[in-house]
């Protein structure tokens, strides 16, 4: 079971939230550091809002793209 956390892009789906990942790495040659993000599609029962921060979790398949699962809200994002 992998357990990641990131942040809420988009909630224009029902019962679903887009959820950016962000990785960073190194690059090999200039040896500069790199973010990464990646998008994941969540099923959200816990109707979160755009900027919140969740822990979501690998779950059965939702819909074609949707494999993951909210498991808890850690906190929300101030602008």
């Amino acid at each position: 079971m992998r357990i990641l956390t990131g942040k809420v892009i988009s909630k224009k789906m029902a019962k679903t939230a887009t959820v950016a990942v962000e990785k960073v790495v190194e690059d090999p040659i200039y040896e500069k550091r790199l973010r990464r993000f990646k998008k994941y599609h969540v099923h959200d029962e816990f109707d979160t809002r755009v900027g919140d921060v969740v822990r979501f979790t690998d779950s059965k398949p939702y819909s074609k793209t949707k494999r993951w699962i909210i498991i808890r809200e850690t906190k929300e994002i101030k602008k």
